[in-house]
């Protein structure tokens, strides 16, 4: 299968920088569309940006000009570049993608997420 670990989460104060890394390894044929979500303390997970195997890429509107997703292709990992961190940006950040990946004798094609890393935005 796959196995996603989200890496780079911590304690910043505001203003501040982070940058999460995503690192997906297992029986992968290819990666496809890789995401950021988000659940702070009593909400619901959001989607925070994601970005196309080409690259293309979209974002929430809370987080637009602040955030850049990236990705690597070639080491099958996901970026988020987050700058003028906001106390309202704290919380638990997961990776997910979807991946086609080999099964025994056939490919399947299936989401996966991460286990998250905490962000926490506070001075």
């Amino acid at each position: 299968q796959v196995q996603l670990v989200e890496s780079g989460g911590g304690l910043v104060q505001p203003g501040e920088s982070l940058r999460l890394s995503c690192a997906a390894s297992g029986s992968i044929f290819k990666l496809h569309t890789m995401g950021w979500y988000r659940q702070g303390p009593g909400k619901q997970r959001e989607l925070v940006a994601r970005i196309g195997s080409g690259g293309s890429a979209n974002y929430a509107d809370s987080v637009k000009g602040r955030f850049t997703i990236s990705r690597d292709n070639a080491k099958n990992a996901g970026y988020l570049q987050m700058t003028s961190l906001k106390p309202e940006d704290t919380a638990v950040y997961y990776c997910n993608a979807d991946c086609t990946y080999r099964s025994g004798l056939t490919y399947l094609t299936d989401a996966f997420w991460g286990q998250g890393t905490q962000v926490t935005v506070s001075s």
